[in-house]
């Protein structure tokens, strides 16, 4: 819902009702990933794609009949149908997507909930999907409370939020968009229930140290893949915003200085570049680095560069296991040689490590192209 959400808000602000059409389950090689959403607007404007255009057509005039009714659908589009060609899903994959009329009268915690996505706040959004309740029921999860219900007006219905506000909290600290199987009372051992937990987790972070060309094409290239970019350099006359109009922040710091003290916001999400390639800047850098939840640390430099890192860093007392998440010389394989080529190196390596991507051409690959990732 991020990429339509300036559309949708003015569509809301306005009192209008739009037909909103999202990936709800994926299976096989589905073009777009579960929360892809595509809205359509009374007098029929479309925002955003839930399949790259194989099935906009067929959601479209689905979206119209919701918008008519006012009860929202889940329709399944695949190979499985067969009438799969005839909406053009041809690439084999299968995806399951919920349409739903949404407007000030049907979901009235919308604002509240396009104001924290803008302000990049945690809130989550849990749909009935499938089962013995009500298609459609909503729940809108905050970090400190919760709002509407999956089962209004049943008794159990205290019971099944609950449990689903624990989860869609956990979803929220990892990042996590998918599906979750209940019993009616909230039972995690049952399956009669489905909801979709739609998370908006703060993004990512991109801490990106030495404010040389390199950098700022990181910074472009991390900006482009939802990365909140931090650019960090102790030294002022090269840590400008405007050399790094990319970037979220340019912190002018030493940068272990600043690493320690920003550490309660480094989490298994958060990628940390170090392209300083100078021992004054990278060894205490990385010795704080290495030390924290990052999920990806990462240093550029030669070879040579790498080994008298390491031994640095040892010196330091960095143990085998911290140097160990060391990934250095940083990237993948790629050959690349400018500063551009380097990025998109970097990139690739963050890519392959957020979905577990073998790093092979798909030439040289078989199976599914797109990894489960609920």
């Amino acid at each position: 819902m991020r990429d339509v959400l300036d559309d949708i808000a003015a569509w809301y602000a306005a009192g209008e009702t739009f037909g909103l059409a999202t990936v709800v389950n994926t299976f096989r090689s589905a073009p777009r990933p579960p929360g892809a959403a595509m809205a359509v607007s009374a007098g029929g404007e479309v925002a955003g794609s839930v399949s790259g255009g194989c099935v906009e057509g067929a959601v479209y005039d689905l979206a119209q009949e919701v918008l008519a009714s006012g009860r929202p659908v889940v329709q399944r589009y695949g190979v499985s149908d067969d009438d799969a060609f005839a909406v053009g899903l041809t690439c084999g994959g299968i995806l399951d997507v919920l349409v739903e009329p949404v407007g000030p009268a049907t979901f009235p915690e919308f604002a509240e909930v396009a104001a924290a996505i803008a302000a990049h706040e945690p809130v989550a959004v849990a749909t009935v999907v499938a089962g013995p309740g009500t298609v459609g029921a909503r729940r809108v999860v905050w970090a400190g409370r919760a709002s509407g219900s999956l089962a209004p007006g049943e008794p159990h219905a205290a019971r099944l939020d609950a449990a689903v506000d624990d989860d869609a909290r956990g979803m929220l600290a990892q990042g996590l968009t998918g599906q979750r199987h209940y019993g009616r009372e909230g039972e995690r051992r049952l399956d009669e229930l489905t909801v979709f937990v739609h998370s908006f987790a703060p993004p990512p972070r991109l801490l990106v140290f030495g404010a040389i060309d390199f950098a700022a094409a990181v910074a472009r290239i991390g900006k482009f893949l939802g990365y909140h970019v931090t650019v960090c350099d102790a030294r002022p006359v090269f840590a400008t915003p405007k050399r790094f109009p990319d970037a979220d922040e340019v912190v002018v710091k030493w940068p272990h200085k600043f690493l320690e003290e920003t550490g309660g916001g480094v989490d298994g999400r958060t990628a940390i570049c170090v392209l300083t390639h100078d021992p004054k800047f990278d060894v205490p850098l990385l010795e704080v680095a290495l030390r924290t939840g990052a999920g990806y640390v990462g240093a550029m430099g030669s070879r040579r560069t790498h080994d008298d890192r390491l031994a640095r860093l040892r010196e330091a007392g960095v143990s085998e296991a911290e140097l160990s998440r060391l990934r250095s010389p940083i990237g993948l394989d790629l050959g690349a040689r400018t500063p551009e080529e380097t990025a998109v190196s970097i990139a690739a390596e963050l890519v392959q490590l957020r979905w577990g991507g073998s790093g092979r051409p798909l030439t040289d690959t078989s199976g599914r192209i797109h990894a489960d990732t609920q």
